[in-house]
């Protein structure tokens, strides 16, 4: 599986977190100035969003992300997706992959 653009970004910033205390403290009180001055591009937010950053390190706590509701009824797929779809590919099965590679699926 080859990563997107978005995914490889992620990783950095993680690895980035992981090795660096003082990039890891300036992302989590500041994150769009933190990415921005790791990557040297400009973030540009939807109006109305916020980017939180929370510590996740401690390996005794397992944390559980709930992501915003999805209403799939009315979401249309651009053409990458449903050529994703025809090819047989799961979006959500990717997505699992991606965020707990051990998960099986």
């Amino acid at each position: 599986m080859e990563f997107t653009q978005d995914q490889k970004l992620y990783a950095e910033i993680v690895q980035k977190a992981w090795e660096d205390k003082s990039f890891k403290d300036e992302l989590m009180t500041n994150p769009i100035a933190a990415i921005e001055r790791l990557t040297g591009k400009k973030i540009n937010l939807p109006p109305g969003k916020k980017m939180v950053v929370r510590d996740q390190t401690d390996e005794s706590t397992v944390y559980i992300n709930i992501p915003a509701r999805v209403d799939f009824d009315n979401m249309e797929l651009n053409e990458e997706q449903l050529e994703a779809v025809a090819g047989g590919k799961s979006p959500i099965k990717d997505f699992l992959l991606f965020i707990c590679p051990t998960i099986s699926v």
